[in-house]
């Protein structure tokens, strides 16, 4: 699977942990974990919950040049 999202590297710049945002997101923290090792993809509902925690864009935690 390539990685198509950038989570881990948006997380370690806005100086938050995925611990952190599974708090803030109310899901199991396993979860993110999948999310932050692409094993896995948050659905679009979650993207832009995720974008607005981390006050960016939801553009900056996709990698467009890996879905090409």
């Amino acid at each position: 699977m390539k990685d198509i999202n950038r989570l881990k590297i948006v997380l370690v710049e806005k100086k938050r942990t995925s611990k952190w945002l599974s708090e803030q997101l109310k899901i199991n923290p396993s979860t993110v974990s999948k999310w932050c090792t692409n094993s896995s993809q948050p659905d679009l509902a979650n993207l832009i919950r995720i974008a607005k925690l981390l006050e960016v864009d939801v553009k900056e935690l996709l990698n467009i040049d890996s879905m090409q």
